[in-house]
């Protein structure tokens, strides 16, 4: 490493290559799984070149190495526990997303169809009319207004009530 901070581009070569089994044993004693060895790898070796100023050639080139490759392996870990609390495994993710051809699938679109079709009919008039209209027919505001007669900041409380109201009698709020 002494050689490579004197500026051979030949030994910094070598002195990364020769790195990655030290880092890939630190990485796996800290705890990191089988396949983020290589992204923990990849982040020492890029910290490596970002601080290599930073090496003093009196001390030992595996210990200072080891320290860094630690601080990546916890970074990771780290980063992979969030992962882990964002991400849906993919059993849970096959279990709420069927085929799109299932029949069940089907038959609960249906379903649900109905339900908010029945909903919507059992608005308030104003509610069912600003649904219709800014909803389903996707008008704006202004053409919607237009259409009616009513004027934009009616339609907005009338769908915003509406919404409201579809949203309890849906999720069984109401």
């Amino acid at each position: 490493m002494a050689a490579a901070q004197a500026g051979d581009r030949r030994a910094y070569e070598r002195v990364l290559a020769d790195s990655v089994a030290l880092v890939r044993a630190v990485a796996r004693r800290q705890g990191v799984a089988h396949d983020h060895l290589d992204d923990v790898v990849q982040e020492t070796l890029l910290t490596v070149h970002r601080v290599r100023h930073t090496y003093d050639p009196s001390r030992s080139y595996d210990a200072w190495l080891s320290a860094l490759a630690a601080r990546r392996a916890i970074d990771g870990l780290r980063r992979s526990g969030r992962q882990a609390r964002r991400e849906i495994g993919d059993e849970v993710a096959v279990a709420l997303h069927p085929d799109e051809g299932d029949a069940s699938s089907e038959s609960d679109r249906a379903q649900q169809a109905d339900r908010l079709r029945a909903a919507i009919a059992d608005l308030p008039p104003g509610q069912r009319e600003a649904v219709k209209q800014l909803g389903l027919k996707e008008l704006s505001l202004e053409e919607a207004s237009a259409r009616t007669g009513r004027t934009t900041g009616a339609l907005k409380v009338n769908l915003h009530r509406a919404l409201r109201a579809l949203r309890g009698r849906i999720h069984g709020d109401d």
